[in-house]
C-alpha cells in the first residue's frame, strides 16, 4: 500500500473506532426576566408615549384657546365638568329617549352589525362574480362605479319611501354604503390570483367548490379584508349621519338632540365615543384579517 494511502487510512480507522459523531449544542444564555420586562416596557412606551404627548399638547392648546369668555367652544375642563354624569354613567335609563351614551352606542352598533353583515355577504359574492366573469365585469362595473359615488344620505329618502320605517331604512343606508368597497376589492383580488395557483388547481382537478374554498378565497383574502375594513368605517359614518334624520335611539340621534338642546359639551363627549368606537371596529376587522390570512393582510 502506498505511503499516502496509509496516512489517509489511519485517521479513517480512528474515526470508525470512535463511532458516529455527535453534535453537542452550545449552551444558550437565557434572557433574564428583567431584560424581557424592560424590552416589553420599551415597546409599550414607543406605542403609547408619542400619541399621549400629542394628545396632551392638543388638549393644552384647546384649553388655552377656548378659555376666553367669548370663545364659541368650551375648553376641556368645562366639558368634563358639564358632562361628568354622562361620562361616569353611560348606561343610565330614565325611560323613553333619555338614555346614557352606552345604550345609544349599542343601538347604533346593532344596526351597523346587520347592515354590514349583509354588505359583506353580498359584496363578496358579487365581487367573486365580477372577478371571474369578463362579461359580468363589463356589464356591472360601470353601473357600480356610478352608484358608489352617491352620498349615503342621498339614499335615505328613497329607503324611507320604500320601507316606511326608520329602522330598515337605516340598515339599508349602511348596506348601500359599505357594499361598494367590498365588491371592488374582492373583484380585484379574484382577478389578481396568480396563474400558478390556477394551473395547480387544473392539474389536481379541483371541482368548483374546492377551487373556491382552497384557492380563490385564500388567495384573494387580503384584498377582501381591505374592502371589509373600508366598509366597516363607512358603515359607522353612515349610521351616525342617518340617525340624525330618522330619530329614535342611536348615537347620531343623541348628537342631534344635544345640538337642539344647545349641549355642546355633550356633543363633544359623544364625538369622542364615536371616534373610539370606530377605531375599535377597524382594529377588530384588522385582527380577524390577520388571523384568517396568517399575517398577509396589512394591519
Amino acid at each position: 500500500m502506498p505511503t499516502t494511502a496509509l496516512k489517509i487510512a489511519k485517521p479513517a480507522a480512528k474515526a470508525a473506532a470512535l463511532g458516529p459523531a455527535t453534535v453537542v449544542p452550545l449552551p444558550v444564555k437565557a434572557q433574564p426576566s428583567g431584560a424581557r420586562l424592560l424590552a416589553v416596557a420599551r415597546r409599550t412606551a414607543e406605542l403609547v408615549v408619542p400619541p399621549a404627548v400629542v394628545l396632551a399638547v392638543l388638549l393644552l392648546v384647546w384649553e388655552v384657546t377656548c378659555s376666553s369668555p367669548t370663545a364659541s367652544l368650551p375648553p376641556p375642563s368645562v366639558i368634563v365638568t358639564d358632562s361628568w354624569e354622562l361620562i361616569v354613567a353611560p348606561f343610565y335609563d330614565n325611560g323613553g329617549i333619555d338614555k346614557g351614551l352606552g345604550w345609544h352606542l349599542i343601538a347604533s352598533l346593532q344596526r351597523v352589525a346587520v347592515g354590514y353583515a349583509i354588505a359583506a355577504v353580498v359584496g363578496i359574492a358579487v365581487g367573486v362574480l365580477i372577478g371571474q366573469s369578463l362579461w359580468a365585469m363589463r356589464g356591472l362595473d360601470p353601473i357600480f362605479q356610478v352608484l358608489r359615488t352617491v352620498p349615503p344620505l342621498a339614499w335615505l329618502p328613497l329607503s324611507l319611501a320604500a320601507f316606511r320605517d326608520g329602522e330598515p331604512s337605516a340598515i339599508f343606508v349602511i348596506f348601500i354604503t359599505a357594499v361598494w368597497p367590498v365588491i371592488i376589492n374582492t373583484a380585484v383580488g379574484i382577478r389578481n390570483i396568480p396563474s400558478d395557483y390556477v394551473n395547480v388547481a387544473r392539474v389536481i382537478r379541483l371541482n368548483s367548490l374546492e377551487y373556491f374554498a382552497k384557492i380563490m378565497i385564500p388567495a384573494a383574502a387580503p384584498y377582501i379584508f381591505t374592502g371589509l375594513r373600508i366598509g366597516v368605517g363607512l358603515s359607522w359614518l353612515a349610521i351616525v349621519a342617518a340617525e340624525m334624520l330618522i330619530g329614535g335611539v342611536g348615537i347620531g340621534f343623541f348628537i342631534w338632540d344635544a345640538w337642539n338642546s344647545s349641549l355642546i359639551s355633550d356633543i363633544i363627549v359623544a364625538l369622542v365615543y364615536v371616534g373610539l368606537t370606530g377605531f375599535f371596529l377597524d382594529r377588530l376587522v384588522a385582527f380577524v384579517a390577520l388571523l384568517v390570512t396568517r399575517g398577509t393582510a396589512t394591519s
